[in-house]
């Protein structure tokens, strides 16, 4: 079987746990997804347990992606991924739910970071600025970049103004807190990376 599942944030609420705390969680909807492919040593390389999430129709997908899940016989999905070193004891097109999971797992938490657009460095990067007083004339940029004559350049990598946010982040070790089996969601404790509605990887640590 995977050791995950391909999810959506929903959002965030608060849970009381066994002793009374209030505990933040972020309430993920964890599939179902279905078997679209499996991945063997002898043919690939490695062994993987490919899943789908979101069935959608044709039209909304490319000639390529519709072709890849009907030569085995399988609904076309949004979002496909895979998950490595899987127990490959499962048949194509089986359906894997929320039940992979129980209260008290480590999960890690894939998504795609909120965007900001484009933002100068003291929000981009958390440069510290310079005097707000009066007759100062710097206040909110980042000072010098580089030396002049030597090297004659900017180093790459600098840390300048620029497009913040949107980049793949995960977040490891978050405790699943309850599992709604009914519904197929599961509250991990803490915050996870990305808007309501995004779509997560949630897979088991350990």
């Amino acid at each position: 079987m995977a050791k995950g599942l391909i999810g959506r944030k929903l959002g965030m609420t608060q849970v009381f746990d066994e002793k009374g705390n209030v505990v933040p969680v972020t309430v993920l909807e964890a599939g179902p997804c279905v078997v679209t492919d499996l991945r063997t040593e002898e043919q690939h390389g490695y062994k993987a347990v490919q899943l789908g999430y979101d069935e959608v129709k044709e039209k909304a997908l490319s000639k390529a992606e519709v072709g890849h899940v009907k030569k085995n016989g399988i609904a076309p999905f949004r979002t496909l991924m895979e998950f490595r070193d899987a127990d490959l004891e499962v048949e194509l097109g089986a359906n894997v739910a929320a039940n992979l999971f129980s209260a008290g797992d480590r999960v890690r938490v894939t998504s795609i970071s909120k965007g900001k657009g484009f933002q100068g460095v003291m929000k981009r990067h958390g440069f510290g600025g310079g005097r707000m007083t009066h007759g100062s004339h710097f206040h909110r940029a980042p000072g010098s970049i580089g030396a002049s004559s030597d090297p004659s350049r900017v180093f790459k990598g600098k840390k300048m103004p620029g497009h913040a946010g949107q980049l793949k982040t995960t977040v490891s070790n978050l405790k699943v807190m309850q599992v709604d089996l009914d519904n197929n969601r599961i509250l991990v404790k803490g915050a996870v990376p990305g808007p309501r509605t995004s779509v997560v990887r949630i897979e088991v640590m350990g």
